[in-house]
């Protein structure tokens, strides 16, 4: 049989197509066991943590884990709680005025361990400011104070407990199964705990709310309130996340300490479109949990 020329050109012309797609073939294929051997050879980390645990929030996939189900008391990183049960208040008016009661000092005075928004008696500070309060400075008084206005009852006392409830409901409505509060501000009774898991599934979820992403990424602020006497002053507050502005795109969100917390971090951080949250808890010290909670992300971002 006779073969034109168009026929043989025709012929080469597949075969040349073949051999491209032989080619294109092999170099993906290659490319693809590359990947798996580069993250097979990803090193894990090792930090000083007692429990670590890291996910990717897009996906919700594990990312790392170590002891990532263990309880531990859990310092201020409780207050994620106390902020996320406030903003999922019905009929939530942020710009609504709270009265600064002497109780909220007096508790500061009491609790050696607690940390202070210096909030002043009698002035009038909105729900907004309290959660900066809350969230900046780790301010005890003003955990107090948003427990004190969103719980429920006819005494002081009471509310606390409610609002403590709400906080119990929301963790196990979050399915954080292995946490239980008995603060408003981590400063427990010996049954409030939690674990990187649990933590890092809450501050997940709170990151949701717009007005928590915009207070946990805020470095500082001066937020003017209502004196007494019907003036105003200057309240300043500065974050105690060192995260922020020392590790490209942290985005939040709360550290904690206590004698027996030692040193805790719930953070997260985007870069390239991917976030990555997480959660370090009884590190050996301030330097350290910051250390860790980077060498966590780094290696998040390469997973």
């Amino acid at each position: 049989m006779k073969i034109g020329i168009k026929g043989i050109r025709g012929i080469k012309g597949i075969r040349r197509a073949s051999a491209v797609a032989l080619t294109t073939g092999a170099v993906l294929t290659a490319g693809a066991f590359g990947s798996q051997a580069q993250a097979a050879t990803l090193p894990t980390p090792s930090i000083t943590a007692a429990g670590g645990f890291v996910m990717n929030n897009g996906t919700g996939a594990t990312l790392y884990g170590k002891a990532a189900d263990t309880r531990r008391s859990t310092g201020s990183t409780t207050k994620i709680m106390t902020a996320r049960v406030v903003l999922a208040q019905k009929n939530l008016n942020l710009d609504s005025k709270v009265t600064v009661q002497k109780a909220y000092s007096d508790y500061i005075v009491n609790n050696n361990w607690a940390s202070s928004a210096h909030l002043i008696v009698g002035d009038q500070v909105t729900v907004r400011q309290l959660l900066y309060g809350l969230m900046l400075p780790s301010g005890c008084d003003a955990a107090y104070a948003l427990a004190d206005k969103f719980g429920t009852g006819s005494t002081r006392d009471a509310r606390v407990k409610s609002f403590i409830g709400q906080m119990n409901a929301t963790a196990k409505s979050l399915g954080m199964n292995n946490t239980h509060f008995d603060s408003f501000d981590g400063i427990g009774r010996g049954t409030n705990y939690s674990t990187p898991r649990d933590l890092t599934k809450l501050a997940s979820n709170a990151m949701k709310f717009s007005t928590f992403r915009t207070v946990v990424g805020t470095k500082s602020t001066k937020q003017k309130v209502t004196t007494k006497s019907g003036g105003y002053r200057d309240m300043s507050w500065t974050n105690t996340n060192n995260l922020l502005g020392s590790y490209q795109g942290t985005i939040g969100v709360k550290t904690g300490s206590g004698p027996e917390a030692k040193y805790c971090l719930v953070f997260a951080a985007t870069r390239n479109g991917k976030t990555v949250i997480g959660t370090v808890l009884a590190s050996s010290s301030l330097d350290n949990r910051t250390a860790d909670a980077k060498k966590l992300m780094d290696y998040a971002f390469k997973k």
